[in-house]
């Protein structure tokens, strides 16, 4: 054999060794790659059915100060800003009094008047009275008069006589008018001196009303605490914010109506935790149960605090797009906290009971398909689905029963190919 064909058997030799193992190569990728899938064992042990859920610190305890009710606009002339620790009785807002003190001295104004009115009254009404007791002793006298005049008739003429008696008759008639008008003239006064001191009352009332809008445009608090000023909606008009506008605080300065909350004062010393459970973990949460509450602000802090109470209604947020229902749940601290004001983020960590000797897997083990909960049990041949029961859930663990200890489940679906549709990984089941 020559030296080329020597050489062409040896190429031909090394580029079907290289064929085969290219052939052995593809062969290898194009087979499913069941042991790229990330698996865990089944264990049994404890389990602690421990609740997780964010909340916000809140002061439960608080004092709203809004602005005094009197009629018309009223201007802040001072006032305090977010953050400054007031005890009670001292000042946290200061409105112009010019309009309520105009008020009370047009009320003082005629009340005097009012005043004078009643003297004047009076003393008229004293006159008029003494007038009529001298007409009267004057009338009364004429008929005595006349009824003497009338005793001689006997000894008169006829013609006589009948005049003594006309001129009894109007004497008594005179009489008795002047008691009329007398009295009509005495209740007219009566009513004409009440008219002026009812004018008086509303005067005093009006001054009382005034003197007490002065006091109330000095806003005050009434506990200790930190002021937490409000934003000013009628620096817009009064209408609506639009989406992502922000409104400032109230200032001095700054016209407002009357009823309008301006300010609230939160008591720190009794902050509490406010949060939401969800349907699912309502069943492992009651009043009395412990808890920690840990703050971004303050890594590696842990609070105490325990359940205060736990809605026994689901409330739902119509503007939320969660479909599962959500019961308002409080905590109480076990020690009081200054550092932290009300608004701040908390992660709440609920410790319930523990399950002992019980089998759990971690959550993403878990798949639902056709309404079944299952898992992909690894077998010689493949990964082999199973149903199984859930008895309990935790942020961090499923328990289970229905498989055994020590088993090798997969942690993704096995059955999605790579790159599979979002159609398809639905119908193939997703985690749980």
């Amino acid at each position: 054999m020559s030296r080329i064909a020597k050489r062409g058997a040896i190429l031909g030799a090394a580029l079907t060794v290289l064929v085969i193992v290219g052939i052995a190569v593809g062969a290898r990728q194009l087979q499913p790659a069941e042991n790229l899938i990330p698996t865990n064992l089944v264990k049994r042990g404890e389990v602690p059915i421990d609740v997780i859920t964010m909340g916000e610190f809140r002061a439960p305890h608080s004092a709203m100060m809004v602005a005094p009710q009197v009629n018309g606009t009223l201007q802040i002339i001072s006032m305090l800003t977010t953050g400054a620790k007031v005890k009670t009785g001292d000042v946290i807002a200061e409105f112009d009094p010019s309009e309520q003190e105009y008020n009370y001295e047009q009320a003082d104004s005629n009340f005097r008047q009012a005043e004078q009115e009643i003297v004047k009254a009076k003393a008229d009404s004293a006159v008029k009275a003494a007038e009529d007791q001298t007409a009267l002793l004057k009338a009364k006298f004429d008929v005595r008069r006349a009824e003497l005049e009338v005793q001689r008739n006997e000894l008169l003429s006829e013609i006589d006589a009948n005049k003594n008696n006309l001129a009894l008759e109007e004497a008594k008639r005179k009489l008795k008018q002047l008691e009329g008008d007398v009295k009509s003239r005495e209740l007219a006064g009566q009513a004409g001196l009440e008219v002026v001191m009812a004018k008086r009352d509303a005067a005093k009332i009006a001054m009382q009303v005034a003197k007490t809008n002065i006091e109330n445009m000095t806003i005050k608090s009434t506990i200790d605490g930190v002021v937490s000023v409000k934003e000013n909606r009628d620096a817009n008009g009064g209408f609506c914010c639009p989406p992502g506008m922000v409104l400032p605080e109230y200032r001095a300065g700054d016209l407002t109506f009357p009823g309008r909350p301006l300010a609230e004062v939160l008591d720190l010393d009794q902050m509490e935790v406010q949060a939401k459970i969800s349907e699912n973990d309502r069943a492992n949460v009651s009043a009395n149960q412990l808890a920690e509450v840990r703050v971004d602000a303050h890594p590696g802090l842990i609070y105490p605090a325990k359940v205060k109470s736990v809605a026994g209604l689901a409330g739902r947020d119509r503007w939320s797009n969660e479909s599962s229902k959500m019961f308002d749940t409080s905590f109480l601290l076990s020690q009081a906290v200054t550092d932290l004001k009300p608004g701040v983020s908390a992660l709440v960590v609920i410790h319930g009971n523990k399950l002992s000797n019980v089998l759990y897997l971690p959550p993403q083990c878990l798949f639902d398909r056709d309404g079944k909960q299952i898992i992909y049990a690894k077998t010689e041949a493949g990964f082999e689905p199973r149903e199984v029961q859930v008895k309990y859930r935790t942020e961090t663990r499923v328990v289970v029963e229905g498989i055994n200890e020590g088993v090798e489940v997969a942690l993704v679906n096995p059955t999605i190919r790579s790159g599979a549709s979002a159609k398809e990984k639905k119908a193939a089941g997703g985690a749980m």
